[in-house]
């Protein structure tokens, strides 16, 4: 996939009901599209018809009572989200979202929960997170949104706030090829991207494992988990 670098970028987040991307349920979405000098922002906050646990609370402040007072309808604004990624794709935009494999199993899940077809008709992904661990595998410390955007120079702003997080991932995107220039002379960066992943979570597996330690939720699977 050549010069996937200059594509213009739809960048992604969601923020959910928890950390499981096969049972969290969308509390917040923002997608950017980012062509050139321009830039068109949508944002959404949806009911998702269950009460949100106060450690996702904590994480991005929304709360069940204002999620029902001020949440769009669940199924629509789901639809809503899913056709922005769907045109974006079919317009040969790249969507980048930072550790993509949950915002996009998370979107493909809730779509099998509300009796959609599965969500297999992706294009272009570019995962940050992924590219990062693989370029730059030695360097100590935290693989963090936070932690890359610190490291890369970046302004996140509002940490695990939907449109922040979104444009931010868009940055780290057109930064890391040009810290890492071999990354434009990837001939396939989807293939690529899936077997660093891959690699990095197998090698996680056996360190939980080495330890003593449960390693049945760790999935290679990119960008987007199989359903159980």
């Amino acid at each position: 996939m050549n010069n996937w670098t200059t594509r213009p970028i739809c960048a992604f987040d969601l923020e959910t009901t928890g950390r499981d991307p096969l049972s969290a349920r969308i509390v917040t979405a923002c997608v950017v599209i980012a062509d050139g000098g321009e830039s068109r922002t949508r944002n959404w906050l949806v009911d998702p018809g269950v009460e949100i646990p106060a450690g996702a609370i904590d994480v991005h402040g929304i709360s069940t009572s204002y999620a029902r007072e001020h949440g769009r309808d669940y199924t629509e604004g789901y639809r809503e989200i899913r056709q922005a990624l769907t045109e974006a794709w079919a317009a040969g935009y790249a969507v980048v979202a930072f550790n993509a494999s949950y915002d996009l199993t998370v979107m493909d899940a809730e779509g099998r929960r509300l009796g959609l077809p599965p969500m297999d008709d992706y294009g272009l992904v570019v995962d940050p997170y992924v590219i990062d661990r693989e370029v730059d595998r030695h360097r100590r410390g935290k693989r963090t949104l936070s932690a890359l955007c610190e490291h890369y120079g970046v302004d996140l702003g509002s940490a695990h706030e939907a449109e922040a997080d979104a444009l931010a991932a868009a940055q780290l995107a057109r930064i890391l090829p040009e810290r890492f220039p071999e990354l434009a002379d990837l001939d396939d960066v989807m293939t690529s991207q899936a077997s660093w992943h891959a690699e990095r979570q197998r090698d996680f597996a056996e360190y939980l494992l080495s330890t003593g330690r449960d390693a049945s939720d760790v999935d290679g699977q990119w960008p987007i988990r199989a359903a159980a």
